[in-house]
């Protein structure tokens, strides 16, 4: 059997690789790893065609097929390919991995493993989903949840780390608390960023120093920050234009290609303050980028005049 996994979401694309080896009664030493980056499709297809000795079956996995462009022999490679899919070995399991969020559906290769495979969409899925699944065994309350959720941030490859950590912690006792949340796991940035933007327009200093300082204690570059909060300014400005217009959460993602998490708490903070507000501050932000990029001012020190100047 041929399968092709085409997607931007790791998680969904290793899950449906471990359902695929479930389903077929894989053992660990019958699974072989290759790289489009580093191996060729010769090899690759020779050790297709090669029955395995020990096992009845055995799965071999090309991860990096988006690569297939840029080999030096393309033409020659992909018709091989082609061949070895409509006369594949029934003893080997070939699993074509591509990291690209579409498939193009007019190519042969695709057509081909429509007529000789499965192809399966790796895209969009809910982080919360993910949590739940890797929690699953675990007692965890929805409040708790939702404050693991917003302390991680919504990158799944970030969040299954993190919840594997939890999981090793309270490995014993099967419960995840707060408490256990808050010591374990870590605070994204991207989650605070809108607590020090809130501090900034409300000229709560010493608490926006407070966050700065920690931002720079976990090696945040100070130019950084600041672009980091010029995005999140403009952001907020152009989520609340499009929300005036009548636009909702999911609608604006599509529009700005920006996942519907980070739209949710630019809509959230941007509420809040007038649509001049927004711009005054990225019209600062952007003399002080500037600044420091002519070397007026140093970084540091720029952003600590900022917050205590607004």
């Amino acid at each position: 059997m041929n399968y092709l996994l085409y997607g931007l979401e790791d998680f969904l694309i290793n899950n449906e690789i471990d359902k695929i080896i479930k389903k077929e009664k894989i053992d660990d030493l019958s699974i072989n790893h290759y790289d489009l980056t580093i191996d060729s499709i010769k090899s690759i297809i020779d050790d297709c065609q090669t029955i395995s000795l020990f096992e009845d079956k055995k799965i071999n996995i090309i991860d990096n097929c988006n690569y297939f462009n840029r080999l030096p022999n393309k033409e020659e490679d992909i018709n091989m390919l082609l061949d070895y899919i409509t006369n594949y070995n029934p003893s080997t399991i070939l699993i074509i991995i591509s990291h690209n969020e579409t498939i193009d559906n007019t190519k042969k290769i695709t057509k081909k493993l429509k007529d000789n495979g499965v192809i399966i969409e790796c895209n969009k899925v809910e982080p919360i989903i993910i949590a739940k699944k890797l929690l699953d065994g675990y007692k965890i309350n929805d409040l708790n949840l939702h404050l693991l959720m917003d302390r991680v941030g919504m990158d799944t490859g970030i969040l299954v780390q993190e919840i594997e950590k939890l999981k090793t912690y309270k490995y014993d006792e099967k419960e995840i608390t707060k408490e256990d949340i808050l010591a374990c796991s870590i605070d994204n940035i991207d989650t605070n960023i809108y607590k020090f933007i809130d501090n900034i327009i409300s000229k709560k200093k010493d608490e926006a120093l407070k966050t700065y300082y920690e931002l720079l204690k976990n090696n945040e570059n100070p130019s950084n920050i600041i672009g980091l909060l010029a995005s999140k300014f403009r952001l907020m400005y152009q989520v609340v234009i499009l929300n005036k217009k009548g636009m909702n959460n999911n609608e604006i993602s599509k529009l700005l290609g920006v996942h519907a998490y980070p739209v949710k708490l630019a809509l959230e903070s941007s509420k809040r303050y007038p649509e001049k507000v927004l711009l005054k501050y990225l019209k600062n932000l952007a003399n002080l980028d500037l600044d420091i990029k002519t070397g007026k001012i140093n970084p540091e020190l720029a952003i600590e005049l900022f917050i205590l100047n607004v």
